[in-house]
C-alpha cells in the first residue's frame, strides 16, 4: 500500500513537470515565432517593408482566425492617421480663405442669420450669457460672430479689417442706439482700423429708413453694403439688398430639426392662428370668417387684444404645438405684410396662407422687383398659398378637407426642402456679395 502511494505521488510530480515545460515552451518560444509577422521588433530588423508586414498580419489573421495581440495597436494607428489627415485637411481649408469678416450682432435678427442661415454654433449656448461667440467658414470667407450685452462700443478689441454690423432701426429708441454703433464704426474707419463695413438692418415696418441714408457710401458715407428687411424701394441688388425677417429669435424661437413624425403624422387641425387682433384690421375680418363657417372649431385659434413682446415657456410651447399640429398656418398682415409667423410655419412644415396685400407706408416695388409685397420670398419660389382677401379662406379649407395624408406628406417635404434651400441660398448669396465687394475693393 505504501509503495503504491509513493508511485502515485511520483507520477503526479512527473506529470506536473511535463505540463510546466510545455507551458514554458509556448510562452517563450511560441509567441516569439509570431513576432516577426506583426510586432515592432520585426520592424526594427528592416528586412520586410511595412506594406508586406501589414499583408502578413492580414494573411495570418485570416488563416489562423486566432486573436491578434497587435489588433488594438493597428486600430489606434489607423485612427491616428485618420485624425492627422483631417487636421491637414482642415488646415488646408483654412489656408484657402481669402477674407476674414467679423459680425457684430446687436439686434435679435443676428441670431437668425448666424444660427438659422449660417447654421453656426455659439459659445456659451446659454441665451442669457453676456458674451457669446462663434466661428464658421463660408466660401472663401472666415466668419466670426459676437453678440450679447457685453458687446459695447469701445469695450472689446477690434482685430479685423472687415465687419458686418447687425442693427435694429425699427423705432426711435432703437435708431438712437444703432446710430451710436455707426458713429463708433465710422471712427474706426477714419483711424484705419476698419477697411470695409456692411450693415444688416431690421428696418422700419413702413420702410421709413431715411436716418441711415447719410451713412451709406453712395451718399458720401462709409457703409458699403446694406441688407435691409422689408420691401424697401431702395433695393437695387447693387449695394442695397433685401434680407428676410426670419423667426422671432428675441422670443427664443429655436432652430427646428425635421423629424419623421413631423412629416408623416396626421395633424388634428386644419389651420392655426395665434396672435393679436387689432381693431378694424384684416385680422378681425379673418376671425369673423372663421366663426361664421364654424371653421374656428376645426382650427387652433387663440386671439388676444394686446401685443405681448415676450413669451413664457408655456406660451412658446403652445405656439409650437399649434404649428406642428396644423396643416396650414394663417398669416394675416400686421403693420407689415412680412411677419415672423411665415418663417416659423416653414420650420414646422405647416403651409403659410399669406395675405398678399401691401400695407400702409413707403414699402413697395423697386427698380429690380415688381412683385411687392414679399418680393424676396416670391423671387425664390416660396410654395405658399397667397390670397388677396380672407373671403377666399372657406374654399381653401374645404379643399383641404379632401386632401389625403400622402399628399400632405409630400407637400410638407416640399416646404421643408424649400426652406432649407432658401436658407442655404441666402448664406451663399450673402457671402458672395461680401467677397465680391470687399475683395474687389482690396485689389483696386
Amino acid at each position: 500500500m505504501r509503495l503504491t502511494r509513493k508511485r502515485l505521488c511520483s507520477f503526479l510530480i512527473a506529470l506536473y513537470c511535463l505540463f510546466s515545460l510545455y507551458a514554458a515552451y509556448h510562452v517563450f518560444f511560441g509567441r516569439r515565432r509570431q513576432a516577426p509577422a506583426g510586432s515592432p521588433r520585426g520592424l526594427r530588423k528592416g528586412a520586410v517593408a511595412p506594406a508586406r508586414e501589414r499583408r502578413g498580419r492580414e494573411q495570418f489573421t485570416l488563416e489562423s482566425e486566432e486573436w491578434n495581440p497587435w489588433e488594438g495597436d493597428e486600430k489606434n494607428e489607423q485612427q491616428y492617421r485618420f485624425k492627422t489627415s483631417l487636421q491637414v485637411l482642415n488646415k488646408s481649408t483654412k489656408g484657402k480663405t481669402d477674407l476674414s469678416v467679423q459680425i457684430w450682432g446687436k439686434a435679435a435678427i443676428g441670431l437668425y442669420l448666424w444660427e438659422h442661415i449660417f447654421e453656426g454654433l455659439l459659445d456659451p449656448s446659454d441665451v442669457t450669457a453676456q458674451w457669446r461667440e462663434g466661428k464658421s467658414i463660408v466660401g472663401r470667407t472666415q466668419y466670426s460672430f459676437i453678440t450679447g450685452p457685453a458687446v459695447i462700443p469701445g469695450y472689446f478689441s477690434v482685430d479685423v479689417n472687415n465687419v458686418v454690423l447687425i442693427l435694429n432701426g425699427r423705432e426711435k429708441a432703437k435708431i438712437f442706439y444703432a446710430t451710436q454703433w455707426l458713429l463708433y464704426a465710422q471712427n474706426l474707419v477714419q483711424i484705419q482700423k476698419l477697411q470695409h463695413l456692411a450693415v444688416v438692418l431690421l428696418g422700419n415696418e413702413h420702410c421709413n429708413n431715411e436716418w441711415i441714408n447719410p451713412f451709406l457710401k453712395r451718399n458720401g458715407g462709409f457703409v458699403e453694403l446694406l441688407f435691409i428687411i422689408y420691401d424697401s424701394p431702395w433695393i437695387n441688388d447693387v449695394d442695397v439688398f433685401q434680407w428676410p425677417l426670419g423667426v422671432a429669435t428675441y422670443r427664443n424661437f429655436p432652430v427646428v430639426e425635421a423629424s419623421w413624425s413631423m412629416l408623416h403624422d396626421e395633424r388634428p387641425y386644419l389651420c392655426n392662428f395665434l396672435g393679436t387682433i387689432y381693431e378694424n384690421s384684416s385680422r378681425q375680418a379673418l376671425m369673423n370668417i372663421l366663426k361664421k363657417d364654424g371653421n374656428d372649431k376645426l382650427c387652433w385659434v387663440s386671439a388676444r387684444e394686446h401685443w405681448q413682446p415676450q413669451e413664457t415657456n408655456e406660451s412658446l410651447k403652445n405656439y409650437q404645438d399649434a404649428l406642428l399640429q396644423s396643416d396650414l398656418t394663417l398669416c394675416p398682415v400686421g403693420v407689415n405684410t412680412e411677419c415672423y409667423r411665415i418663417y416659423e410655419a416653414c420650420s414646422y412644415g405647416s403651409i403659410p396662407v399669406v395675405e398678399d396685400v401691401m400695407t400702409a407706408g413707403s414699402c413697395g416695388n423697386t427698380s429690380v422687383h415688381h412683385s411687392a409685397p414679399l418680393q424676396l420670398l416670391k423671387s425664390m419660389g416660396a410654395p405658399f398659398i397667397f390670397i388677396k382677401n380672407w373671403k377666399e379662406l372657406p374654399a381653401i379649407l374645404e379643399k383641404e378637407k379632401t386632401i389625403i395624408l400622402q399628399e400632405k406628406i409630400e407637400r410638407r417635404k416640399m416646404l421643408l426642402q424649400w426652406y432649407q434651400h432658401f436658407r442655404a441660398e441666402l448664406k451663399m448669396k450673402f457671402s458672395n456679395i461680401l467677397e465680391s465687394s470687399f475683395l474687389m475693393k482690396n485689389k483696386s
